[in-house]
């Protein structure tokens, strides 16, 4: 069984860190991931960007309706990700679209990403 540990924390704190606080904060992770890494148990690792990064795509509605931030329903919960190489924005929100076809109704989250492990996507 593998589990998508999806990591909730205080976006403002996180982002008020300072970069001595934040490669701190790093270099303790990859210590764990190191160790789960040997034991081979580590997928990919990504670090979300911002919430004012995020793009929303309404799909329970003709034409789909795309809103900048994350304003999906408190109603509705995160239930996985997709990870899609995009060229840029306007390019994962018809992925988005495309997906939001094969998948009706609710709402996903479009936000860039920062891949903290390089080698996780084809050059």
């Amino acid at each position: 069984m593998l589990y998508a540990i999806l990591c909730y924390h205080d976006e403002d704190t996180v982002c008020a860190w300072s970069q001595e606080h934040n490669d701190k904060v790093m270099a303790d992770l990859g210590v764990v991931e190191e160790r789960l890494a040997r034991a081979g148990r580590l997928g990919p690792v990504a670090r979300l960007m911002p919430t004012t990064a995020a793009t929303t795509l309404r799909k329970d509605r003709e034409p789909p309706l795309v809103l900048d931030g994350p304003f999906a329903e408190t109603k509705e919960q995160l239930l996985g990700f997709f990870v899609i190489e995009c060229v840029d924005l306007d390019q994962a929100i018809e992925t988005a679209k495309e997906l939001g076809v094969a998948n009706p109704g609710g709402s996903y989250e479009i936000r860039p990403m920062a891949l903290m492990r390089p080698g996780s996507l084809p050059a």
